[in-house]
């Protein structure tokens, strides 16, 4: 799942909560929500993208990514370890 399709689906799933939210009647109060509810929907919003971010693993090759073990040397050719590489 592409972030593009992540976003998407967080922005319809928002939409969604919002239209239910409308939708309920109840008799109107002249009254302020508030500075909390600010914030806290601030802080979810966040938490819901920052983790959509975090969850992508970068691009993909034809679906598959190419891992392995790769030997390193150094300048006088002794063998200095293994590191792994993704190739993208």
């Amino acid at each position: 799942m592409s972030i593009r399709s992540k976003i998407a689906a967080l922005a319809l799933a928002t939409l969604a909560v919002t239209g239910t939210i409308a939708s309920t009647t109840t008799q109107a109060q002249a009254k302020p929500f508030g500075l909390g509810w600010g914030i806290g929907a601030g802080i979810i919003g966040a938490a819901v993208v920052g983790s959509a971010i975090a969850a992508n693993d970068g691009s993909y090759d034809d679906g598959y990514r190419r891992c392995g073990w790769v030997r390193q040397f150094d300048a006088y050719v002794n063998y200095m370890g293994r590191v792994r590489t993704c190739n993208y």
